[in-house]
């Protein structure tokens, strides 16, 4: 749809179950983003919207930006692939 929104793979750890059975868990997220910056906020609002993870707990190793062909999720490759999109 846009050339200026670029796909961005996460790697990192995330801090689960701190009150009982604190675990370090390893993550892998791919996020499609205008910049940087925009990729890692929607990160930590991702996995803190869905697994109650809070943003001092999550422990990001290594981001790279990636060409939509080589993304994993089927959603980010298909939306990659838009031309157009209306909006009523």
């Amino acid at each position: 749809m846009s050339s200026d929104v670029k796909v961005f793979r996460i790697y990192g750890y995330m801090l689960i179950g701190v009150s009982h059975a604190p675990e370090w868990r390893k993550f892998v997220k791919e996020i499609r983003a205008a910049k940087l910056s925009d990729a890692i906020e929607k990160l930590y609002s991702e996995l803190g919207s869905k697994h109650k993870v809070k943003r001092s707990n999550i422990k990001i190793l290594k981001v790279e930006e990636i060409k939509p062909e080589e993304a994993q999720d089927r959603y980010i490759q298909e939306l990659s692939k838009l031309t157009y999109m209306v909006v009523d």
